[in-house]
Formats: C-alpha cells, sequence, structure tokens
C-alpha cells in the first residue's frame, strides 16, 4: 500500500498515550484511582493508555490536573492529539482520490534515491512486480479499504518504477523470505509468470538479490523474521503494515533498520542459490 498519514496519526497519539503513561505512574496512581479522580470508568483509562482511545482535550487537562501535570503540559499534549487528528482527517481525504496519488508518491522518492535496500517477508517489491501481481494485490485493497478503483492507473505507475531497475544511477539490494515466493497471488499462471519475471530481474547489474531459505537457523544470535520494510539510501525507511505504510525518518530509527537489514543479509543465498528456490517455488504451483 501507499504511504499513509493515518500512520502518522497513530504515532502521534501513541506518543501522547506513553506520556499520559508516564504521569500517572509518576503520580503513584493505579488506573483506577485515576478513573475515580476523573469520573470516569477504568476501562476508559486503560484505552487512553494504549492508544485505542484518542482523549479528548478535556480529558488531558483532567488527568493533567488529577497528576500535579503543569497546564502547559496540558496544552501541549492536546496539540499533539489536534495534530494527530488532522492528519487522519487528511488519510480519509486522500483515500477518496483512490490508488494513483500514492504511486506517484513512491515514484518520487524512488527516483531521487540512489540504493534502495528491501526486506520483504508478505510480498515482493512493487518494482520487481508483474501487472498481474501487481493488480491483484492493489485489489485486495480496493476491496478492504473501499476505496476508488483506479488500479489500471496505479499499475502503470508501478511499472514506471521498475523502468529504474535498468538505470546506471540506481541500485537495488532485495532480501526475501523463502515464504513470500510460495505466496499465490493472482492465480497460479499469473504467480508462475511472477516467478519467471524474479529469475530475470534478479539478474540485472543494479539487482542485488537473495532469499532466506525457510530453514535457516535463527539462532539467538541471528535476525528474527520482520514487517516487510524499504530503506531509501540511509534517508528514510517505510515499513508497510496491515493498514498503512510508515514513513521514518528519525536518525536512530534509520540506523537501527540498517542494522537490521545487514544481519538479514547474511542469513540469505544469492546467485545461482536464489534463483533455484524461486525455480523450485515455481515448480510447485498446480498448473
Amino acid at each position: 500500500m501507499a504511504r499513509s498519514p493515518h500512520s502518522g496519526a497513530q504515532e502521534v497519539r501513541e506518543r501522547v498515550a506513553a506520556r499520559l503513561l508516564a504521569l500517572r505512574t509518576r503520580a503513584g496512581l493505579s488506573g483506577v484511582e485515576l478513573a475515580a479522580r476523573c469520573g470516569w470508568s477504568p476501562s476508559k483509562v486503560s484505552r487512553i493508555e494504549r492508544a485505542l482511545t484518542a482523549p479528548s482535550c478535556a480529558d488531558i487537562q483532567a488527568w493533567c490536573a488529577s497528576t500535579g501535570a503543569g497546564s502547559g503540559l496540558a496544552g501541549e499534549l492536546a496539540d499533539a492529539t489536534a495534530e494527530a487528528n488532522i492528519l487522519y482527517r487528511e488519510w480519509r481525504e486522500r483515500q477518496r482520490h483512490g490508488l494513483k496519488v500514492f504511486q506517484d508518491e513512491h515514484l518520487a522518492v524512488a527516483e531521487r534515491t540512489r540504493v534502495q535496500r528491501v526486506y520483504c517477508a508478505n510480498l515482493l517489491p512493487g518494482f520487481f512486480q508483474t501487472p498481474d501481481y501487481t493488480a491483484a494485490v492493489l485489489r485486495t485493497w480496493v476491496r478492504v479499504e473501499g476505496i476508488p478503483d483506479d488500479v489500471d492507473q496505479a499499475v502503470a505507475l508501478r511499472a514506471e518504477r521498475a523502468r529504474l531497475l535498468r538505470s546506471p544511477d540506481h541500485r537495488f539490494v532485495v532480501v526475501v523470505e523463502q515464504a513470500v515466493l510460495g505466496f499465490v497471488i493472482g492465480g497460479a499462471a499469473a504467480m508462475r509468470d511472477q516467478l519467471t519475471h524474479l529469475i530475470a530481474v534478479s539478474r540485472l547489474p543494479a539487482v542485488r538479490l537473495g532469499v532466506i531459505p525457510a530453514g535457516v537457523d535463527r539462532s539467538p544470535h541471528s535476525m528474527l523474521p520482520l514487517e516487510s520494510f524499504y530503506l531509501f539510501d540511509s534517508r528514510s525507511v517505510m515499513v508497510e503494515l496491515v493498514t498503512a505504510e510508515l514513513d521514518i525518518t528519525a536518525r536512530h530509527e534509520v540506523q537501527l533498520y540498517e542494522r537490521c537489514f545487514a544481519e538479514l543479509e547474511t542469513l540469505a543465498v544469492y546467485g545461482r542459490d536464489a534463483r533455484d528456490l524461486i525455480a523450485g517455488a515455481r515448480a510447485s504451483i498446480p498448473t
């Protein structure tokens, strides 16, 4: 899916929730005691602290007053909550315009990125996808999210990203879990075509493709499977979630994903060994 301000809104809400929890803890209050002071049910305190319910400005003021926090902090947290609500409304508004707008954004990011490092645990990256594979993925999100169906336009734009695979100014380092090769997306014939295409692009000079075998030993000193993510140079990370894509730009967080990617790379096989795994997955698809 395309990058979603909804994920940014949830990030803000989680930060507010964490600060409210810290205020209650420092005040030495239980959730039940805080709820009694504010005239709420204990479940409301729990929902706010878990970022399941967005607190109103009045809720934040009552929370801060009950825990001895100043009015300045209450105003700061209320402003953050208002920002989250604006982000969420922007996301819903953008959804009404379909998928094309997100593919436009992805193309712009890809064009200015020299090295993309990608880890995939569920789907192949967009720039490796065939049109049939992409269409099947996007139509799923149209159905689930209830957004306008402009899949044909979005597929064409995603294909534009694939042209960068042949650009001398771009490099793609991709690590996929072997399980990704076994997920039949778009039907058996489409998936066989997709895996054939994957073998072909793996031979391009700008591409380094690794496959982590299903039976690899993930001992305590090896990296566990993670959510799929894209590293754009060392500038930012896009993490794929169920409902959205989370854009991360904080330097220390980007560096964490870089370290995770470096460890995942060591678990993968490359070249002929990787292509043998792809070919095996293709041969296993029922005809």
